[in-house]
């Protein structure tokens, strides 16, 4: 936020150098980020004088230009080339020596030089109005007061502002100071504690006049709740034209463009106040009515930027008796604003909910200075004020005559709030205490009236323009800001306190995991933890009453908070197939949130998404499909480069998973894996099989081992494999049979691996046929036939008794 200096003086009197201002507006809290000088006329005229023609001949080599000497004032006439037709001896002219800096109507520099015009030389250039930037005309050199003195610097004849800008970096809470009147009161309140009083000047509507109400629009607003206060007041005998040169000064110095006196008018309120306006020409208004209220979703509306929009239901409007004509706070409408021939208007001062105008300038992509400071909430009670003082204002500028009483519309005053503050409260927290009479000076240096005092400690009440300051708090924070961080002593004591950390810190794990599945050729993606309410229908086990909603949320698809990881993943999986990525590997480490009727719960999780092959293509090689059986050895690879062992893995079949497993470990969840179910994944428009792993983060860090461990050599001595194919019901899994196993043989066996599944021709009806493989070791000695076959033998029983199992 750009804030002039010069403006700045007209509300309260300072004579301290921009510098030493702008650091204690940063220590007010209201950061300085730089300061920039603004002069009103681009170079300051710096080089150029007043000169004096003393002779004036034709050009000998050209009918249009002109030799003349010019006196500069150093008793050393020079020789000037002007093509200028009223260029005449004895006259007193402004002219750029060499070496002087100009600027062209875009602002890009260009210098005089020492030159020759058709064989002629030139010292400098004898200048009109719009080469100095002092007006348009170019119709012929200007002609200065005979009086002026030949040498005079030009800057001392023109008048010629020069500024300071601050350039503010404010914070969103600081609604209050978004204007120079904002600013100006906290300055004030830090010039007091610097002993430096000085009063607020604020520009008076004591000449505010009601001339005649010959010209009256009626105002209706159908939704207090969206417009709570809404003022305007009628204008006419107005002439559009070109703003005064000190208006436009003002403007340019904090980088708007003027545009015409009317326009800039209610700029010129919005910065000095902090109070948008709007300018309706009142011809245009239609049946003289002017309507505040919704229209239905989809109605078209051509702002002022000529672009057709399509509205929301909710998009407060301003309408007149048959059609829009502007976007409530946020953008003008293209056919009803204020032109050359435009002679009465309709003027607007309104408080519009902060809340509606912030959904409304993000849904349709504009940010304005209007929609800036009504969104972050502006002062209510300044509504009337901002009004009069722009229509005095036109009256001065543009000869406008107020044509109607004011209508204010405010059923619902906005009424300021209450605070108490505790002085021992506002000690501990400051960390040190400052006199009972300086805070109350402070207090009061910022509007807050003090309603009463005792020994413990203040009742106030805060003016509804300070939407920040609302808490005990908030109060402290104002006091100390402006008494100064950098009073506040230090001691020489150093306390430090000593935190107990775990073995296995999260972000330690989070970050071996994530590159162990770089390593595997997967990426980190990031989903928002923010999502559509709709989703929840997609899966029976999402709730819609364990959704947390936004309170105020951006837009539909962005309006609860995330209840699975799932969603984000396919729609990361569609956003690159849509872009010709179809060999898909993400993981994302992140959380999920519930409304459960026990508490609001924060759950972590590392998700895992796989879609398409499992490696790019290459001349050396076929590519595979990612399928099931890749995805669940990644998954079982994350656990165990957890060191996770002794889990146990149960089919899963879900709405989420058409083929899936849980990992389980005792009476923990740890992981959920499989592949996604077409209805799901056409929802996001994805044709290919998706591969989806959910890992309860919070089981798994428990499930961590975090004692001793041991270091194991490897075996002197050889494994043994031995395989079994065996014929077997459908209903029976490898899971079971391996558990089966490994019951049976307790010390030697080692490893029970599945390496073929066959389900075709030849076969008994409801039967499958599973080829295990078993690998058999002794750490001990070197295994013998006769200690093998009685092993397989053992395990060829149970597999007949428990599932009645036969051996193809």
């Amino acid at each position: 936020m750009k804030i002039s200096y010069n403006w700045l003086k007209q509300f309260i009197n300072v004579d301290w150098s921009a510098e030493k201002t702008g650091e204690l507006l940063t220590d007010l809290g209201l950061e300085i980020e730089g300061i920039d000088t603004f002069t009103s006329i681009p170079g300051g005229l710096e080089g150029v004088v007043v000169g004096e023609v003393l002779e004036c001949e034709q050009h000998p080599n050209a009918d249009r230009l002109k030799l003349t000497k010019v006196d500069l004032g150093n008793g050393d006439p020079v020789q000037i080339v002007c093509g200028a037709p009223n260029v005449a001896a004895g006259q007193k002219v402004p002219v750029a020596t060499v070496g002087t800096t100009l600027y062209d109507d875009e602002g890009k520099p260009w210098q005089i030089k020492k030159g020759k015009i058709r064989g002629e030389v030139s010292m400098g250039m004898i200048c009109a109005e719009d080469e100095l930037g002092l007006g348009k005309s170019h119709e012929g050199i200007m002609v200065l007061d005979e009086s002026l003195i030949s040498g005079t610097p030009a800057s001392e004849v023109f008048d010629i502002e020069n500024d300071h800008v601050f350039e503010i970096g404010l914070t969103p809470n600081r609604a209050d100071a978004m204007s120079h009147w904002g600013v100006a009161r906290d300055l004030r309140a830090g010039l007091m504690q610097h002993e430096v009083p000085l009063e607020l000047i604020t520009p008076s509507t004591s000449s505010f006049k009601i001339e005649n109400r010959m010209l009256k629009i009626d105002v209706s607003v159908e939704d207090n709740d969206l417009a709570p206060r809404y003022c305007g007041v009628t204008i006419s005998g107005l002439k559009v034209e070109a703003s005064p040169s000190w208006l436009q000064n003002r403007l340019k110095a904090i980088g708007l463009a003027p545009i015409n006196n009317i326009v800039d008018i209610t700029n010129y309120v919005l910065h000095e106040l902090g109070q948008p306006l709007h300018a309706f020409d009142a011809v245009k208004i239609a049946q003289n009515k002017i309507e505040v209220k919704t229209l239905p979703a989809g109605t078209k509306f051509v702002t002022l930027d000529g672009i057709e929009r399509e509205l929301h239901e909710e998009d407060l409007m301003i309408c007149d008796g048959e059609k829009p004509m502007c976007i409530a706070g946020v953008f003008g409408g293209e056919h009803s604003g204020v032109t050359e021939s435009t002679t009465s208007i309709f003027l607007e001062s309104a408080y519009f909910n902060p809340v509606n105008i912030r959904k409304t300038a993000k849904r349709h992509g504009l940010n304005t200075d209007a929609s800036f400071r009504f969104e972050r909430g502006i002062d209510p009670n300044i509504t009337e004020y901002a009004l009069m003082r722009a229509a005095i204002l036109m009256g001065e500028i543009a000869g406008g005559e107020i044509n109607s009483d004011i209508v204010d519309i405010y059923p619902k005053k906005i009424e300021d709030h209450q605070v108490f503050l505790n002085f021992d409260n506002a000690t501990r927290l400051i960390g040190q205490e400052i006199p009972r009479e300086t805070m109350k000076e402070i207090l009061t240096s910022l509007d807050i009236k003090i309603e009463n005092v005792t020994e413990t400690g203040i009742g106030m009440t805060i003016p509804a323009y300070r939407n920040d300051v609302t808490r005990e708090a908030d109060v402290i924070e104002e006091i100390l800001r402006v008494y100064g961080y950098n009073k506040i002593d230090f001691t020489n004591k150093l306390n430090a306190s000593i935190a107990t950390t775990k073995k296995i810190e999260d972000h330690e794990v989070r970050n071996k995991v994530g590159n162990q599945l770089a390593a595997l050729g997967f990426h980190e993606m990031l989903c928002n933890s923010l999502t559509s309410a709709n989703y929840t229908t997609l899966l029976n086990s999402l709730k819609d009453e364990h959704s947390i909603p936004m309170l105020n949320p951006l837009s539909q698809d962005l309006e609860v908070m995330r209840q699975t990881l799932l969603f984000g993943a396919l729609e990361a999986v569609a956003y690159n197939n849509n872009r010709k990525t179809a060999n898909v590997k993400l993981f994302e480490f992140g959380k999920t949130y519930h409304n459960y009727p026990s508490g609001r719960e924060e759950k972590k999780h590392l998700s895992l998404v796989i879609s398409g092959n499992r490696t790019e293509d290459t001349w050396t090689a076929a590519n595979k499909k990612s399928d099931f059986f890749y995805g669940k050895g990644i998954v079982t690879t994350v656990l165990d480069r957890l060191g996770i062992d002794g889990y146990s893995e149960k089919g899963l079949k879900n709405d989420a998973f058409s083929e899936g497993i849980r990992i389980t470990k005792g009476k923990k969840d740890l992981v959920e894996f499989g592949i996604v179910t077409k209805k799901i994944a056409k929802h996001f428009g994805i044709a290919e099989a998706v591969l989806f792993a959910d890992f309860h983060w919070d089981a798994i860090l428990e499930e961590i081992p975090q004692g001793d461990f041991f270091v194991k050599p490897i075996s002197k001595f050889p494994k043994v494999k031995r395989d079994f194919a065996l014929l077997i019901d459908n209903e029976v899994t490898f899971d079971a049979l391996k558990t089966a196993a490994l019951q049976t043989e307790k010390h030697l066996l080692k490893e029970v691996s599945l390496f073929d599944v066959y389900t075709g021709k030849n076969l008994p009806k409801g039967k499958k046929s599973y080829a295990l493989s078993f690998t058999i070791l002794d750490e001990r000695k070197t295994l013998t036939d006769k200690q093998i076959d009685k092993i397989m033998g053992k395990l060829q029983q149970r597999f007949e008794k428990d599932f009645g199992a036969q051996l193809r």
